[in-house]
Order: C-alpha cells, then structure tokens, then sequence
C-alpha cells in the first residue's frame, strides 16, 4: 500500500494494494494518509494499531496512517460510490484524489456543497474550498491580496434542504502564490463540527465539452451553483494556461471550486470577462496540487505581506545597440590601459 507498511496478522506480508471491500451493514470506512481507504469491521483498537476485519483476515493498521474513519453509512452520504485513490494524489495525504461515480449535480451539491465556503475579509467577499478534515481551504490570492484579518462562513445542511450558517473569525494565511493567484488558509477547528472536504480531480479525462458546474457566492449571493461546460481546457493567459468554460462566474465566486459530475474539484474560478457573454475562466486543478505540494514555498509570514516567489526582471542594457556589439565593446575598455599603468 505504497509503503504504508500495513501486514496482516495471518502472513499475508506486506500489502501492495487496497482492499475495497463491500458496503453492506455499518462496516468501518478508514481512509489512510496516502489516499486509499479500508473498509471492515474494526475489531479492537490499541494504542498504536487499529485491527480491522475484512471477512477472509485481519489487517494491522498503524494508527499515524489513519486520516479518518467513519461508518460505511456516513461514506454513503459523503461520496457518489467507493472512491480510489488516483495516481497524481499527494501521498501525505494533505489533499485527496479519488474516481468517483458520475452523479446528478442535485445530488453532488448535497453531498459536497458544506465544503463550499464563503471568505470575507475587511475589503469584500469571495468563496472558497476546504481540501481536507483539518479544515485547510483553498481560495484566491486577489480574494485575500493585502488583508490580514480573514473570515469564513460555512453552510451545513438543515432538514428541509435549508442551510445553517456558522461564521468563523481568526482564519489562518498559511501560503499565498499570486502568479497563479491561489492562496491557501487554515480555518480553526471547531470542536463540535467536522470539516467537509472535497476531493481533487484529474485533467486527463477532462475535454471541451465536458459538463461541470461551479459552487460559490457570486455578487454575495450564498451559496449560488451554476452549471456548463468546457469551452477549451488550453487557454493562454501571460504564460498560464487556463480551463475556459461557459459556466456563470461573477466577482464573489472568485476562489470556488469548477467540479466536473463526479463531484471532483477540476479548477478553480477565478476570472471572467465582463464585456463578453459566456466566457469565464478558472485555473488548472494540476496548478493546485503543484501549489499544495510545495506549500512551503510560498509560506506566508505576517510581518512580511509580500510573501512568496519574487522572479527578478533581467538587467538592462545601458546602451544601445546589439548584444555582440556592447560585449566587444565593454571587451575594448576593458584591455585600454589605466591613467597609473601608463
């Protein structure tokens, strides 16, 4: 399991890959650090291992693998089928890749619409996504660009397909990247709600034409979910490449997650031209998970805003001319003797 080092106890050795069991009953759904999941009855927990049943044997799990466990009937509601781990997945486990069913977007925004969340801070509103059970977010840099004191609403489903809305202060600058305006926050954990999450898709199945819908707070209207297709997966913006689609993106969704239907994050909005019909734009999901790997890099320091990779411009030349004629020409004055040496 890609090194997880997880053995059974009847000499099975080393696992090398996961076992996707059968939901049936309240069966254990634990999901492991490198994005793969084990489903079976939990059978005793020590200190350091959890003892899972899976029918035929019993599997050792180390419990600094586990990044959650829930009931195969919670799993139902969080996820459109059993989700597997995709190849390009982080496997610390930060972030989650998975294939999932494809499902009505009714049904999609049901299930993953609490990990939506709206961003405020002293000079507007934007939206935003949380990417894992810690309650880290991902949204736009311009959305925060300057700003210091940072808030989130989230939106939990009531009965009566209604919402709650929970305001949460203090939130966290963790990373912020503006050449490829995303930014990374840290929302703090609230001891009587668990995080919802989305899970990061792939391009590679992701072509013009392909239905995907968005979810966030356009012109601060809550919770607005808009729906359409990929008008191109190749658009050139100085030098960044952009997903295109004719799904509705006004100043407030900036930061919000383009899922295709299965529910997985493919973009993230973040532009649209006001002056055109039709025309928005949202950044590749690879740019994001580049940006989440190397989250380190571009860690934000509150005592310094501009914060991030600076690319210096090239120096200049003094005078004109070609690039051969000023080096042979700093060459000459350069072999010219000195007012001293003569």
């Amino acid at each position: 399991m890609r090194g997880t080092g997880l053995v059974a106890s009847a000499g099975w050795g080393l696992m090398v890959a996961t076992f996707i069991g059968t939901l049936a009953g309240a069966a254990d759904v634990i999901e492991l650090k490198d994005g793969h999941q084990v489903i079976g009855d939990v059978i005793a927990e020590k200190p350091t291992t959890l003892f899972v049943d899976l029918g035929f044997d019993v599997l050792k799990i180390p419990r600094d693998q586990v990044t959650s466990r829930r009931k195969s009937t919670e799993a139902a509601k969080a996820a459109p089928g059993i989700p597997v781990a995709a190849s390009d997945g982080d496997p610390t486990g930060f972030f989650l890749t998975t294939e999932l069913k494809t499902t009505p977007v009714k049904e999609l925004v049901h299930r993953f619409g609490e990990a939506v969340v709206s961003i405020e801070t002293p000079g507007g509103k934007g939206s935003g996504f949380i990417i894992n059970d810690d309650g880290y977010a991902v949204t736009n840099h311009h959305v925060i660009d300057g700003e210091t004191r940072v808030s989130v609403i989230l939106y939990e489903n009531a009965s009566g397909g209604g919402l709650r809305r929970r305001r949460i202060d203090d939130v966290a600058i963790i990373a912020l990247n503006p050449f490829t305006d995303l930014a990374l926050l840290k929302i703090p954990v609230q001891k009587d709600y668990k995080f919802a999450h989305v899970y990061l898709g792939s391009l590679e199945d992701l072509n013009a034409g392909d239905g995907v819908f968005a979810v966030g707070n356009p012109l601060g209207l809550e919770r607005s979910v808009s729906q359409g297709i990929v008008s191109t997966r190749n658009r050139n913006f100085e030098g960044l490449v952009y997903l295109q689609t004719d799904t509705a993106i006004n100043p407030g969704n900036s930061g919000g997650p383009l899922l295709n239907f299965r529910g997985e994050v493919v973009g993230v909005t973040n532009m649209g031209v006001m002056t055109g019909q039709n025309l928005n734009f949202a950044i590749p999901i690879n740019y994001v998970k580049d940006f989440l790997r190397n989250r380190e890099a571009f860690a934000f320091d509150k005592d310094n805003p501009n914060t991030g990779h600076r690319y210096l411009d090239a120096p200049r030349r003094h005078k004109a001319g070609s690039p051969i004629s000023r080096a042979s020409s700093l060459k000459a004055e350069a072999s010219r003797p000195t007012e001293e040496e003569r």
